[in-house]
């Protein structure tokens, strides 16, 4: 029997232990981290020259994060609202400073693998919209499968957010799921003529399950274009990173604007 099979034995009980003594944020963060894909940024290799090394600060808070360590002193929010020391508030606060960073990071990747495969795609396509005037977040410029072109709309949502936490407490990625559903609906109207594909992770790093299929499958036709056999991986990695630089952020970002230096000084 190999040492790993021990191993595992050893860290299901003591995960099964701290379940048991955990509620609340700290049982849906210890469900949401012990999924497979929730730690897959982990696995990247830190180079500079790839995109893929994160800076100091992201990192600490990254590992802070899927540990449930402080990191950070409690504070007053620059939105009003109290920060406790494990900084979970920024995530899911109405003026979070990494929302739009990491939604347009990840729309970026998934827009750079498709031109990899041979497949054009253009960002927010004009002339393309739901009934409430919002545009999806990416369109393939040939079809993607059954001659049909490609929609998709990407969102992360936070797994700790007062209404998501009941449901990412007994279900692990509830709130990933929920926001693809939302998805779906909110663009039932353009589905007839395109196929539609909710890109929804968690904070924590939870893939929504359409979104997972969806990069698996890119992932398998950047193999076939001759690209590296690890490809989606590759894929999965990059845009696990991005939510983990949004993570930090938003963690950061709750800081009120005189607590960093300034440039002029």
């Amino acid at each position: 029997m190999f040492q790993r099979s021990w191993d595992d034995v050893a860290s299901r009980a003591s995960l099964d232990r701290l379940m048991d003594e955990s509620n609340g944020a700290e049982l849906a963060r210890l469900r949401a981290v012990s999924k497979p894909k929730a730690g897959i940024w982990l696995h990247a290799m830190p180079s500079p020259q790839l995109g893929t090394l994160l800076d100091n600060d992201s990192l600490r808070v990254a590992v802070g994060l899927r540990l449930g360590c402080k990191i950070c002193e409690a504070h007053i929010c620059r939105c009003g609202a109290q920060v406790d020391a494990q900084g979970r508030h920024g995530l899911h606060c109405v003026r979070s400073a990494g929302r739009l960073s990491r939604h347009h990071a990840i729309n970026d990747i998934i827009r750079r693998a498709l031109v990899s495969a041979n497949i054009p795609s253009i960002l927010e396509p004009p002339g393309l919209s739901r009934n409430d005037g919002k545009r999806p977040d990416g369109l393939t410029l040939i079809p993607w499968e059954k001659g049909r072109c490609l929609l998709w709309d990407a969102t992360c949502v936070c797994t700790f957010a007062p209404s998501h936490v009941a449901s990412t407490i007994a279900t692990p990625g509830a709130a990933a799921e929920l926001a693809a559903k939302q998805k779906i609906a909110k663009y039932s109207g353009l589905m007839e003529n395109y196929i539609f594909v909710p890109v929804a992770l968690e904070t924590t790093g939870i893939w929504g399950h359409d979104g997972k299929t969806f990069i698996r499958s890119l992932g398998r036709r950047m193999r076939d274009c001759g690209l590296d056999i690890r490809s989606g991986a590759f894929l999965m990695q990059r845009i696990s990173l991005a939510v983990q630089r949004g993570n930090a952020a938003s963690a950061l970002g709750t800081f009120a604007s005189d607590a960093f230096r300034s440039e002029d000084t």
